[in-house]
C-alpha cells in the first residue's frame, strides 16, 4: 500500500511521488478552471471578508504613521542603549519573506525544476508584497522621511554633497532597489502571456481594453514566444545573484559594525539561508489556504508541498548551524565580550525568553519535517510555516534588540519594551501585505496558465493509478 501523499508504481512495493498536476485535465479545462477565478463576475463572499479585514488594518498602519510623523520616533520602545528596535526587525523580516518568490522564479527555472509552475506566480507577487511593507521601515525609521530619507539617495550637486557609500545602510537602498525593480520586470514578463489569454476571453469591454494594453500586442507567434523565451531566462539569470547578493548586503548592516553580538562572518550565508527558509515558510501558509479556498488541488499538488517543505527542513538545517556557530565563534574567539553577548542572548538577559523561543521556533519544531507524514499533512504544513516565520522574526528581534540593549559598559545598560505604537505599524504591514495578496488573486491568475499547460504530458499516468493520486 501506498502512504499519503505517494503513488504505488507497476513494480511491486516502488513508490514514486506524486505528479506535479493531476491527471484528467486538458489544454482547455486548465485555462477555463484558472482563468474562471479572475474573470468571474462573483466575487466570493470570503473575499470581500478577507479584504475588508485586511483594508482596516491598513487603516491602522495609516494612523500610526500619521502619528510617527507628527511626534517622531519618541512614540516606540528604542531608547539609549537600544536605539534600533521594532522598525529594523521587521525590515530584515520582511526583506527575508521576499527571498523565495526570485527562488521559486529564478533559480529552479534554471535547474529545470517544473514542480516551480503552480506556485511561482504567487511567490513572485509575494515577493513585491513583501519588499514594499520592508520599503516602508527605512523611510520611516528617520521620523521625518522629508527631510532624512533624501540623503539615502545618490542626488548630488544640488547642495554639494553625496551620501556616505560606506554607510552599509546606504548599500540597503541600492540593494532592495535593484532587487524590486528586477523582480517586478521579471513578474510582469511571466505574466504576459497569461494577460493575453484573458484578453482574448473577456467579455466586458473595459477589463478587455485594461488586459490587451497590459499584454503589450501578444499575439502567440513563434516570434514572440522566441523573444519572450530570450528575455525570461536573461531575467532569471540576472535575478539568480540577487538572491544571494541582497540579503548579505543586509546582513553587513550588523556584520561590519563592531558591536559583540553582530561583528561575525557566518552572517551573511547564515541571513541568506534564514531569508529562503522564512520565505518558503510564508508561501506554504499562502498557498495551503488559496489552494483549499479556490479548489486548486489539482494543480497545487502534493508534490508542491512535498517539495517546499523538503527545502524548509535543509534551509532551516543551515540556519542551525549558524546559531551554533555564533555560539562556538564566541567561546573559540577568546573575546569575554562575544562570549557575554551570547550568555546574555541565551540564558542570562532578561530577553532570553526569545532566544528559548527562537531555538523551539526554528530548530525544534520543523524537526518534524523528517517525517513523510507530515511533510504530507496540509494542516500540519501550514501551522509548521506559521511557527517558522514566527521563529524567524524572534531571530532578527534576536539579533537587533539583544546585542544592543547591554553593550561594553553596565552603567550604559538599558532594556527594551515595544509600544502600542510598535505593534500597530508591524500589525498594520502584515494587514498591507495581505490585502495587496488579495487584490492580486482577485484580478491576475494566481497560478500561470501557459506553464500549467506545458506539464500536461506529465499528467498521463496510468488509469490504475489515477484513484491514489486523487
Amino acid at each position: 500500500m501506498a502512504s499519503k501523499g505517494l503513488t504505488q508504481d507497476p513494480v511491486p512495493g516502488h513508490l514514486i511521488d506524486p505528479p506535479v498536476i493531476a491527471p484528467g485535465h486538458t489544454f482547455g479545462s486548465v485555462t477555463e478552471k484558472i482563468m474562471r477565478l479572475v474573470l468571474t463576475t462573483r466575487t466570493p463572499l470570503g473575499w470581500f471578508f478577507g479584504f475588508l479585514v485586511a483594508f482596516g488594518i491598513v487603516n491602522m498602519l495609516g494612523a500610526a504613521v500619521a502619528y510617527l510623523f507628527v511626534r517622531g520616533t519618541g512614540i516606540w520602545g528604542i531608547d539609549i542603549p537600544a536605539g534600533w528596535g521594532f522598525a529594523i526587525v521587521n525590515f530584515v523580516w520582511w526583506i527575508g519573506i521576499g527571498h523565495a518568490g526570485t527562488l521559486i522564479s529564478a533559480i529552479l527555472l534554471l535547474l529545470k525544476q517544473s514542480w516551480r509552475t503552480s506556485i511561482n506566480r504567487a511567490a513572485e507577487a509575494m515577493t513585491l508584497f513583501a519588499v514594499m511593507c520592508a520599503g516602508l521601515f527605512p523611510l520611516i525609521h528617520t521620523g521625518r522621511p522629508w527631510v532624512a530619507a533624501y540623503w539615502l539617495f545618490p542626488i548630488p550637486l544640488t547642495m554639494g554633497v553625496w551620501p556616505q557609500f560606506r554607510s552599509p545602510l546606504i548599500w540597503d537602498v541600492f540593494a532592495v532597489s535593484t532587487y524590486f525593480t528586477v523582480s517586478l520586470i521579471f513578474w510582469f514578463t511571466g505574466l504576459i502571456p497569461d494577460l493575453a489569454t484573458l484578453r482574448d476571453n473577456a467579455k466586458n469591454r473595459f477589463v478587455q481594453v485594461v488586459y490587451g494594453m497590459l499584454a503589450m500586442g501578444w499575439r502567440g507567434s513563434a516570434r514572440h514566444w522566441h523573444r519572450y523565451e530570450t528575455a525570461y531566462l536573461l531575467l532569471a539569470g540576472i535575478s539568480t545573484p540577487l538572491v544571494l547578493s541582497v540579503h548579505t548586503v543586509v546582513s553587513w548592516d550588523f556584520a561590519v559594525s563592531v558591536i559583540p553580538g553582530w561583528h561575525t562572518t557566518i552572517f551573511p550565508p547564515y541571513f541568506v539561508a534564514g531569508a529562503i527558509y522564512s520565505g518558503f515558510a510564508m508561501v506554504l501558509t499562502l498557498m495551503i489556504p488559496i489552494r483549499a479556498a479556490y479548489g486548486l488541488k489539482d494543480f497545487i499538488t502534493m508534490r508542491h508541498l512535498q517539495n517546499m517543505a523538503k527545502i524548509m527542513l535543509a534551509t532551516g538545517l543551515i540556519v542551525a548551524y549558524g546559531y551554533f556557530m555564533e555560539a562556538y565563534m564566541s567561546w573559540y574567539s577568546g573575546s569575554k565580550y562575544e562570549l557575554f553577548m551570547f550568555k546574555n542572548r541565551a540564558y542570562l538577559g532578561p530577553m532570553s525568553w526569545s532566544y528559548a523561543l527562537l531555538i523551539l521556533c526554528n530548530i525544534l519544531i520543523p524537526q518534524s519535517l523528517w517525517f513523510r507524514r507530515v511533510r504530507s499533512n496540509p494542516v500540519l504544513l501550514w501551522a509548521i510555516s506559521i511557527v517558522v516565520n514566527i521563529g524567524m522574526w524572534l531571530e532578527r528581534f534576536v539579533i537587533v534588540v539583544t546585542s544592543l540593549h547591554r553593550d561594553y559598559l553596565p552603567s550604559s545598560w538599558g532594556t527594551y519594551k515595544a509600544t502600542r505604537w510598535d505593534y500597530a505599524t508591524y500589525i498594520g504591514t502584515l494587514g498591507l501585505f495581505t490585502m495587496l495578496f488579495f487584490i492580486f488573486i482577485r484580478i491576475l491568475p494566481v497560478i500561470s496558465i501557459f506553464e500549467v499547460r506545458a506539464l500536461l504530458p506529465q499528467s498521463k499516468v496510468n488509469p490504475e493509478l489515477q484513484e491514489n493520486l486523487q
